[in-house]
Protein backbone atom coordinates (compact mmCIF):
# COMPACT_ATOMS: atom_id res chain seq x y z
CA UNK A 1 0.00 0.00 0.00
CA UNK A 2 1.33 3.65 -1.16
CA UNK A 3 1.17 5.45 2.59
CA UNK A 4 1.80 9.48 2.85
CA UNK A 5 3.67 10.34 6.30
CA UNK A 6 3.31 13.97 6.93
CA UNK A 7 6.17 15.17 9.06
CA UNK A 8 9.97 14.96 9.02
CA UNK A 9 11.01 14.38 12.98
CA UNK A 10 12.30 11.06 14.87
CA UNK A 11 8.44 10.38 15.36
CA UNK A 12 8.08 10.34 11.68
CA UNK A 13 10.98 8.42 10.86
CA UNK A 14 9.89 5.86 13.50
CA UNK A 15 6.83 5.18 11.65
CA UNK A 16 8.01 4.81 8.73
CA UNK A 17 10.26 1.91 9.93
CA UNK A 18 7.60 0.25 11.34
CA UNK A 19 5.68 1.02 7.78
CA UNK A 20 8.35 -0.23 5.37
CA UNK A 21 8.69 -3.34 7.86
CA UNK A 22 5.07 -4.07 7.01
CA UNK A 23 5.98 -3.75 3.13
CA UNK A 24 4.35 -0.02 2.32
CA UNK A 25 5.60 2.13 0.05
CA UNK A 26 6.45 5.65 1.60
CA UNK A 27 6.07 8.91 0.60
CA UNK A 28 7.00 11.80 3.03
CA UNK A 29 6.03 15.48 3.03
CA UNK A 30 7.88 17.67 5.23
CA UNK A 31 9.36 20.85 5.49
CA UNK A 32 12.98 19.25 6.14
CA UNK A 33 14.99 16.11 4.89
CA UNK A 34 14.68 13.51 7.54
CA UNK A 35 18.26 11.55 6.85
CA UNK A 36 16.08 8.54 7.76
CA UNK A 37 13.32 8.94 5.85
CA UNK A 38 15.15 9.97 2.61
CA UNK A 39 16.67 6.43 2.80
CA UNK A 40 13.63 4.36 2.70
CA UNK A 41 11.12 6.50 1.01
CA UNK A 42 10.27 6.04 -2.51
CA UNK A 43 9.28 9.42 -2.97
CA UNK A 44 9.59 12.44 -0.57
CA UNK A 45 8.90 16.22 -1.13
CA UNK A 46 9.58 19.42 0.75
CA UNK A 47 6.78 21.55 1.93
CA UNK A 48 5.04 23.48 4.73
CA UNK A 49 3.05 20.52 5.88
CA UNK A 50 0.50 22.68 7.68
CA UNK A 51 -0.43 23.62 4.10
CA UNK A 52 -3.44 21.52 3.52
CA UNK A 53 -3.58 22.06 -0.85
CA UNK A 54 -0.18 21.38 -1.18
CA UNK A 55 -0.20 18.24 0.79
CA UNK A 56 -3.57 16.87 -1.04
CA UNK A 57 -1.97 18.20 -3.91
CA UNK A 58 1.13 15.88 -3.65
CA UNK A 59 -1.04 12.73 -2.17
CA UNK A 60 -3.18 12.95 -5.68
CA UNK A 61 -0.04 12.89 -7.55
CA UNK A 62 1.79 10.40 -6.09
CA UNK A 63 -1.34 8.07 -5.48
CA UNK A 64 -1.27 7.94 -2.34
CA UNK A 65 -3.60 5.09 -1.26
CA UNK A 66 -3.59 6.29 2.88
CA UNK A 67 -1.85 8.60 4.71
CA UNK A 68 -0.80 8.91 8.85
CA UNK A 69 0.16 12.57 9.82
CA UNK A 70 2.90 12.76 12.79
CA UNK A 71 3.27 15.97 14.34
CA UNK A 72 0.62 18.35 15.62
CA UNK A 73 0.51 21.16 13.88
CA UNK A 74 -0.65 19.78 10.54
CA UNK A 75 -3.64 18.61 12.83
CA UNK A 76 -4.41 21.68 14.37
CA UNK A 77 -4.00 23.73 10.69
CA UNK A 78 -6.76 21.18 9.20
CA UNK A 79 -5.05 19.00 6.97
CA UNK A 80 -6.25 15.51 8.13
CA UNK A 81 -9.73 17.01 6.98
CA UNK A 82 -8.25 18.18 3.59
CA UNK A 83 -7.08 14.85 3.12
CA UNK A 84 -10.41 12.86 4.15
CA UNK A 85 -12.11 15.46 1.53
CA UNK A 86 -9.84 14.80 -1.52
CA UNK A 87 -10.74 10.71 -0.36
CA UNK A 88 -8.01 9.52 1.06
CA UNK A 89 -8.31 7.70 4.77
CA UNK A 90 -6.57 9.70 7.23
CA UNK A 91 -5.13 8.45 10.51
CA UNK A 92 -5.06 11.63 12.62
CA UNK A 93 -8.45 13.20 13.90
CA UNK A 94 -10.02 16.64 12.00
CA UNK A 95 -9.50 20.22 13.02
CA UNK A 96 -12.00 20.45 15.53
CA UNK A 97 -11.19 17.42 17.34
CA UNK A 98 -7.26 18.00 17.48
CA UNK A 99 -8.42 20.43 19.76
CA UNK A 100 -8.36 17.88 22.69
CA UNK A 101 -4.48 19.02 21.98
CA UNK A 102 -4.36 22.38 20.31
CA UNK A 103 -6.83 24.21 23.13
CA UNK A 104 -6.27 23.25 26.82
CA UNK A 105 -9.18 25.09 27.73
CA UNK A 106 -11.36 22.83 25.37
CA UNK A 107 -10.03 19.81 26.65
CA UNK A 108 -10.77 20.41 30.20
CA UNK A 109 -14.10 22.05 29.23
CA UNK A 110 -15.06 19.13 27.14
CA UNK A 111 -14.08 16.38 30.18
CA UNK A 112 -15.66 18.37 33.03
CA UNK A 113 -19.22 18.72 30.63
CA UNK A 114 -18.99 15.11 30.62
CA UNK A 115 -17.95 13.76 34.44
CA UNK A 116 -14.77 12.61 32.95
CA UNK A 117 -12.72 11.41 36.29
CA UNK A 118 -8.90 12.16 37.24
CA UNK A 119 -9.28 15.76 36.13
CA UNK A 120 -7.18 18.19 38.07
CA UNK A 121 -8.76 21.32 39.45
CA UNK A 122 -8.23 24.28 37.38
CA UNK A 123 -9.23 27.89 36.37
CA UNK A 124 -9.28 29.45 33.28
CA UNK A 125 -8.76 33.88 33.86
CA UNK A 126 -9.56 35.74 30.71
CA UNK A 127 -8.35 39.20 31.95
CA UNK A 128 -5.13 39.68 33.94
CA UNK A 129 -7.46 41.06 37.11
CA UNK A 130 -8.76 37.96 36.69
CA UNK A 131 -5.30 36.18 37.07
CA UNK A 132 -4.28 37.38 40.42
CA UNK A 133 -7.77 36.26 41.63
CA UNK A 134 -7.11 33.30 40.23
CA UNK A 135 -4.01 32.20 41.60
CA UNK A 136 -5.76 33.21 45.35
CA UNK A 137 -8.05 30.25 44.92
CA UNK A 138 -4.80 27.80 44.98
CA UNK A 139 -4.12 27.35 48.57
CA UNK A 140 -0.85 24.79 47.41
CA UNK A 141 1.61 25.30 44.07
CA UNK A 142 0.09 25.19 41.25
CA UNK A 143 0.99 25.08 37.30
CA UNK A 144 0.18 27.78 34.45
CA UNK A 145 -0.48 26.68 30.89
CA UNK A 146 -0.91 28.65 27.79
CA UNK A 147 -4.09 26.96 26.60
CA UNK A 148 -2.40 26.72 22.72
CA UNK A 149 0.12 24.65 21.47
CA UNK A 150 3.96 25.03 22.92
CA UNK A 151 5.76 22.21 21.84
CA UNK A 152 5.91 20.51 25.70
CA UNK A 153 7.79 24.05 26.63
CA UNK A 154 5.00 26.43 27.64
CA UNK A 155 4.08 24.77 30.90
CA UNK A 156 5.39 26.66 34.60
CA UNK A 157 5.24 24.79 37.45
CA UNK A 158 5.66 26.14 40.64
CA UNK A 159 8.50 24.78 42.81
CA UNK A 160 10.58 24.25 39.15
CA UNK A 161 10.18 27.29 36.98
CA UNK A 162 8.65 29.57 39.78
CA UNK A 163 8.56 30.00 43.32
CA UNK A 164 6.40 32.70 44.16
CA UNK A 165 2.93 32.92 43.31
CA UNK A 166 3.29 36.31 41.98
CA UNK A 167 5.68 35.24 39.31
CA UNK A 168 3.06 32.31 38.45
CA UNK A 169 0.64 35.16 38.44
CA UNK A 170 2.86 37.60 35.95
CA UNK A 171 3.44 34.97 33.20
CA UNK A 172 -0.34 34.03 33.59
CA UNK A 173 -0.46 37.68 32.44
CA UNK A 174 1.47 37.84 29.71
CA UNK A 175 0.31 34.85 27.86
CA UNK A 176 -3.43 36.95 28.31
CA UNK A 177 -1.39 40.19 27.11
CA UNK A 178 -0.64 38.32 23.64
CA UNK A 179 -4.45 37.81 23.47
CA UNK A 180 -3.82 33.93 23.99
CA UNK A 181 -6.05 31.91 26.21
CA UNK A 182 -4.65 30.66 30.29
CA UNK A 183 -5.15 28.03 32.25
CA UNK A 184 -4.29 27.52 36.03
CA UNK A 185 -4.35 24.07 37.31
CA UNK A 186 -3.37 22.42 40.73
CA UNK A 187 0.43 20.90 40.75
CA UNK A 188 -0.28 17.37 41.19
CA UNK A 189 2.40 15.76 42.95
CA UNK A 190 3.48 11.68 41.51
CA UNK A 191 5.10 10.31 38.66
CA UNK A 192 4.19 11.49 35.30
CA UNK A 193 3.40 8.45 32.66
CA UNK A 194 2.33 8.41 28.96
CA UNK A 195 -0.28 5.71 27.50
CA UNK A 196 -1.28 6.22 23.91
CA UNK A 197 -4.24 4.79 22.42
CA UNK A 198 -5.26 3.94 18.43
CA UNK A 199 -8.82 5.60 18.48
CA UNK A 200 -11.23 5.25 15.43
CA UNK A 201 -14.96 3.99 15.06
CA UNK A 202 -14.40 0.61 16.70
CA UNK A 203 -12.79 1.28 19.93
CA UNK A 204 -10.07 2.66 21.84
CA UNK A 205 -6.92 0.37 21.36
CA UNK A 206 -4.18 0.96 24.38
CA UNK A 207 -0.42 0.80 23.53
CA UNK A 208 2.23 0.00 26.55
CA UNK A 209 2.66 2.89 29.00
CA UNK A 210 5.91 4.45 28.53
CA UNK A 211 7.41 7.36 30.74
CA UNK A 212 9.37 10.23 29.21
CA UNK A 213 11.90 12.78 30.74
CA UNK A 214 10.95 16.09 29.90
CA UNK A 215 13.74 18.01 31.75
CA UNK A 216 16.96 18.73 30.40
CA UNK A 217 19.81 17.65 32.31
CA UNK A 218 20.34 14.53 34.94
CA UNK A 219 18.13 14.15 38.11
CA UNK A 220 15.37 15.53 36.44
CA UNK A 221 16.61 19.37 36.59
CA UNK A 222 17.08 21.93 34.35
CA UNK A 223 14.56 23.32 31.75
CA UNK A 224 11.84 21.79 30.09
CA UNK A 225 12.31 19.83 26.88
CA UNK A 226 9.95 18.16 24.31
CA UNK A 227 11.73 14.71 25.91
CA UNK A 228 15.38 14.02 26.41
CA UNK A 229 14.10 9.99 26.14
CA UNK A 230 12.03 7.25 27.75
CA UNK A 231 11.45 3.89 28.75
CA UNK A 232 8.62 1.04 28.80
CA UNK A 233 8.81 -2.28 30.50
CA UNK A 234 8.70 -5.33 29.74
CA UNK A 235 5.04 -6.13 30.86
CA UNK A 236 3.78 -3.14 29.19
CA UNK A 237 3.65 -1.63 32.95
CA UNK A 238 6.00 0.61 34.36
CA UNK A 239 7.83 0.24 37.66
CA UNK A 240 5.78 2.13 39.73
CA UNK A 241 2.31 1.26 37.68
CA UNK A 242 0.18 -1.37 38.67
CA UNK A 243 -1.97 -3.35 36.03
CA UNK A 244 -5.12 -1.76 37.74
CA UNK A 245 -3.81 1.33 38.04
CA UNK A 246 -3.11 1.11 34.34
CA UNK A 247 -6.90 0.40 33.69
CA UNK A 248 -7.56 3.32 35.34
CA UNK A 249 -5.90 5.57 32.54
CA UNK A 250 -7.56 3.19 29.97
CA UNK A 251 -10.88 4.33 31.60
CA UNK A 252 -10.09 7.44 31.17
CA UNK A 253 -9.18 7.49 27.36
CA UNK A 254 -12.12 5.30 26.84
CA UNK A 255 -14.60 8.02 28.67
CA UNK A 256 -12.52 10.85 26.81
CA UNK A 257 -12.98 9.60 23.13
CA UNK A 258 -16.88 8.67 24.60
CA UNK A 259 -16.95 12.58 25.07
CA UNK A 260 -15.46 13.69 21.44
CA UNK A 261 -18.56 11.16 19.55
CA UNK A 262 -21.56 12.68 22.16
CA UNK A 263 -20.19 16.46 20.93
CA UNK A 264 -20.73 14.79 17.23
CA UNK A 265 -16.91 15.10 16.67
CA UNK A 266 -15.00 11.77 14.90
CA UNK A 267 -11.98 10.79 15.80
CA UNK A 268 -9.76 8.33 13.64
CA UNK A 269 -5.81 8.56 14.92
CA UNK A 270 -3.80 8.42 18.04
CA UNK A 271 -5.23 9.60 21.69
CA UNK A 272 -1.81 10.07 23.80
CA UNK A 273 -3.01 10.69 27.58
CA UNK A 274 -0.29 12.29 29.54
CA UNK A 275 -1.08 11.19 33.35
CA UNK A 276 0.15 11.77 36.97
CA UNK A 277 0.37 8.91 39.06
CA UNK A 278 -0.75 10.75 42.66
CA UNK A 279 -1.29 8.80 45.58
CA UNK A 280 -5.49 8.74 44.53
CA UNK A 281 -4.03 7.44 42.04
CA UNK A 282 -3.61 8.34 37.82
CA UNK A 283 -4.58 12.38 37.14
CA UNK A 284 -5.11 13.46 33.51
CA UNK A 285 -2.09 16.26 32.66
CA UNK A 286 -3.22 16.68 28.99
CA UNK A 287 -4.05 15.13 25.76
CA UNK A 288 -2.18 15.61 22.59
CA UNK A 289 -3.43 14.30 19.39
CA UNK A 290 -0.93 12.22 17.76
CA UNK A 291 1.82 9.59 18.47
CA UNK A 292 4.24 11.22 21.38
CA UNK A 293 8.05 11.75 20.93
CA UNK A 294 9.62 10.12 22.34
CA UNK A 295 7.20 7.66 23.82
CA UNK A 296 5.88 6.96 19.74
CA UNK A 297 9.30 5.81 19.36
CA UNK A 298 9.32 3.35 21.96
CA UNK A 299 5.91 1.38 21.16
CA UNK A 300 6.73 1.60 17.63
CA UNK A 301 9.70 -0.38 18.40
CA UNK A 302 8.00 -3.33 19.72
CA UNK A 303 5.45 -2.88 17.33
CA UNK A 304 5.16 -7.20 15.83
CA UNK A 305 6.54 -6.74 11.79
CA UNK A 306 4.44 -7.04 9.23
CA UNK A 307 0.82 -5.88 10.40
CA UNK A 308 0.93 -1.88 11.09
CA UNK A 309 0.14 -0.66 7.69
CA UNK A 310 -2.77 -3.04 8.37
CA UNK A 311 -3.38 -1.50 11.24
CA UNK A 312 -2.90 2.10 10.59
CA UNK A 313 -5.51 1.64 7.44
CA UNK A 314 -8.21 0.15 9.65
CA UNK A 315 -7.98 3.26 11.98
CA UNK A 316 -8.07 5.90 8.65
CA UNK A 317 -10.81 3.70 7.77
CA UNK A 318 -13.13 3.60 11.31
CA UNK A 319 -12.54 0.01 11.96
CA UNK A 320 -9.68 -1.95 13.50
CA UNK A 321 -8.96 -5.88 13.96
CA UNK A 322 -8.32 -5.96 17.79
CA UNK A 323 -5.94 -8.85 16.85
CA UNK A 324 -3.44 -6.59 14.97
CA UNK A 325 -3.10 -4.55 18.42
CA UNK A 326 0.24 -6.82 19.06
CA UNK A 327 3.27 -5.26 20.96
CA UNK A 328 6.03 -7.86 21.51
CA UNK A 329 6.94 -8.67 25.68
CA UNK A 330 10.58 -6.32 25.98
CA UNK A 331 11.55 -3.32 27.62
CA UNK A 332 12.92 -0.55 25.76
CA UNK A 333 14.78 3.04 26.56
CA UNK A 334 15.18 5.51 24.37
CA UNK A 335 18.14 8.37 24.25
CA UNK A 336 18.42 11.51 22.72
CA UNK A 337 21.39 12.89 21.32
CA UNK A 338 20.60 17.02 21.53
CA UNK A 339 22.59 19.84 20.75
CA UNK A 340 24.90 21.41 24.24
CA UNK A 341 22.61 23.62 26.06
CA UNK A 342 19.25 22.14 24.05
CA UNK A 343 16.49 22.95 26.88
CA UNK A 344 17.68 26.62 27.44
CA UNK A 345 20.46 27.95 24.76
CA UNK A 346 20.90 25.13 22.02
CA UNK A 347 23.82 25.62 20.44
CA UNK A 348 23.07 24.18 16.89
CA UNK A 349 25.56 23.47 13.76
CA UNK A 350 27.51 20.85 15.74
CA UNK A 351 28.41 17.94 13.36
CA UNK A 352 28.22 14.43 14.72
CA UNK A 353 29.90 11.48 13.06
CA UNK A 354 27.55 8.10 13.11
CA UNK A 355 28.48 4.59 12.41
CA UNK A 356 24.88 3.38 11.63
CA UNK A 357 25.95 -0.37 11.23
CA UNK A 358 27.94 -0.42 14.48
CA UNK A 359 25.14 1.19 16.41
CA UNK A 360 22.72 -1.84 14.76
CA UNK A 361 25.40 -4.20 15.33
CA UNK A 362 24.91 -3.60 19.33
CA UNK A 363 21.27 -4.07 18.67
CA UNK A 364 20.50 -0.61 19.74
CA UNK A 365 18.03 1.35 16.74
CA UNK A 366 18.64 4.46 15.59
CA UNK A 367 16.24 7.10 14.49
CA UNK A 368 16.87 10.16 12.67
CA UNK A 369 15.57 13.85 14.18
CA UNK A 370 16.45 17.34 13.73
CA UNK A 371 19.88 16.84 11.80
CA UNK A 372 20.96 17.68 7.96
CA UNK A 373 22.95 15.66 6.39
CA UNK A 374 26.12 15.95 5.68
CA UNK A 375 28.12 13.11 4.35
CA UNK A 376 27.71 9.84 3.94
CA UNK A 377 28.21 9.11 7.83
CA UNK A 378 27.94 12.69 9.45
CA UNK A 379 24.82 15.03 10.53
CA UNK A 380 25.07 18.61 11.56
CA UNK A 381 22.80 19.15 14.41
CA UNK A 382 20.27 21.90 14.71
CA UNK A 383 18.40 23.42 18.30
CA UNK A 384 16.29 20.19 18.82
CA UNK A 385 16.58 16.39 18.94
CA UNK A 386 18.87 14.87 16.89
CA UNK A 387 19.40 11.57 17.35
CA UNK A 388 17.41 8.97 19.21
CA UNK A 389 19.28 5.71 19.82
CA UNK A 390 16.46 3.04 21.25
CA UNK A 391 17.90 -0.23 23.15
CA UNK A 392 15.71 -2.93 24.43
CA UNK A 393 16.29 -6.21 26.13
CA UNK A 394 14.42 -8.34 28.92
CA UNK A 395 15.23 -5.74 31.57
CA UNK A 396 14.81 -1.82 31.61
CA UNK A 397 18.36 -1.00 33.09
CA UNK A 398 20.13 -3.70 30.23
CA UNK A 399 18.53 -1.67 27.46
CA UNK A 400 19.79 1.53 28.88
CA UNK A 401 22.81 0.12 29.25
CA UNK A 402 23.15 -1.12 25.30
CA UNK A 403 21.96 2.19 24.65
CA UNK A 404 25.15 3.19 26.62
CA UNK A 405 27.33 1.18 24.97
CA UNK A 406 25.99 2.29 21.35
CA UNK A 407 26.71 5.72 21.64
CA UNK A 408 30.66 5.05 21.37
CA UNK A 409 29.75 5.01 17.90
CA UNK A 410 28.29 8.63 18.32
CA UNK A 411 31.13 10.90 17.54
CA UNK A 412 31.07 14.80 18.49
CA UNK A 413 29.90 17.83 20.46
CA UNK A 414 26.40 16.71 22.01
CA UNK A 415 24.58 16.01 25.23
CA UNK A 416 23.00 12.78 26.87
CA UNK A 417 20.59 12.48 29.92
CA UNK A 418 22.74 9.27 31.15
CA UNK A 419 20.66 8.14 33.75
CA UNK A 420 17.28 7.18 32.27
CA UNK A 421 16.59 3.70 32.58
CA UNK A 422 19.41 3.30 35.22
CA UNK A 423 18.40 1.18 38.39
CA UNK A 424 19.09 4.17 40.53
CA UNK A 425 16.60 5.98 38.56
CA UNK A 426 14.03 3.25 38.40
CA UNK A 427 14.26 3.27 42.03
CA UNK A 428 13.99 6.58 42.81
CA UNK A 429 10.95 7.04 41.21
CA UNK A 430 9.44 3.59 42.08
CA UNK A 431 10.15 5.04 46.18
CA UNK A 432 8.62 8.36 45.57
CA UNK A 433 5.22 6.42 44.37
CA UNK A 434 5.58 4.31 47.30
CA UNK A 435 6.63 6.90 49.91
CA UNK A 436 3.10 8.54 48.14
CA UNK A 437 0.77 5.54 48.96
CA UNK A 438 2.12 4.82 52.59
CA UNK A 439 4.59 7.63 53.79
CA UNK A 440 5.43 5.76 57.19
CA UNK A 441 6.10 2.67 55.94
CA UNK A 442 9.53 1.15 55.25
CA UNK A 443 11.85 1.08 52.19
CA UNK A 444 11.49 -1.71 49.81
CA UNK A 445 13.92 -2.18 46.97
CA UNK A 446 12.83 -2.43 43.26
CA UNK A 447 10.08 -5.07 42.10
CA UNK A 448 12.35 -8.39 41.24
CA UNK A 449 10.17 -7.72 37.88
CA UNK A 450 12.25 -4.54 37.20
CA UNK A 451 15.88 -5.15 39.43
CA UNK A 452 16.69 -8.31 37.48
CA UNK A 453 16.85 -8.91 33.57
CA UNK A 454 16.09 -13.15 34.10
CA UNK A 455 12.90 -12.18 35.84
CA UNK A 456 9.31 -13.15 33.93
CA UNK A 457 7.10 -10.24 33.62
CA UNK A 458 4.06 -10.08 35.65
CA UNK A 459 2.18 -10.58 32.13
CA UNK A 460 2.97 -14.17 31.40
CA UNK A 461 5.36 -14.79 28.27
CA UNK A 462 8.79 -15.44 27.11
CA UNK A 463 10.80 -12.12 26.72
CA UNK A 464 9.30 -12.07 22.73
CA UNK A 465 5.84 -13.29 23.47
CA UNK A 466 3.36 -10.33 21.94
CA UNK A 467 0.18 -9.60 23.78
CA UNK A 468 -2.68 -7.24 22.81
Amino acid sequence: MRFLLVGGGAREHAIGIALQRAGSELLVASSNANPGLERIAARSVRLDPTDGSRVVAFAKEAKAQAAVIGPEAPLGAGVADALRASGIPTVGPGKAAAQIETSKLFCRELLARHGVAGQPRFVAPTTVEEADRAVAQFPGPFVVKPSGLTAGKGVWVQGSDFTDPKEGAAYAKSILVQGQRVLLEEKLEGEEFSLMAFVTDSGVYPMPAVQDFKRALEGDKGGNTGGMGSYSQRDHLLPFLSAGERDQAVQVLEASAAAIRAEGLSYRGILYGGFMLTADGPRLLEFNARFGDPEGINVLTLYEPGDFESLLFGVATGRVDPNLIRFRLRATVVKYVVPPGYGDRPKPGGIVTVDDKAIEDAGVHLVYGSVEAVGPASVRLGTSRGLALVGEASAIHEAGSRVEAALAFVKGDYYVRHDIGTKEDLARRWEHVRRLRSPNAKASPLPLSVASADAPPSSAGAPDQVIG
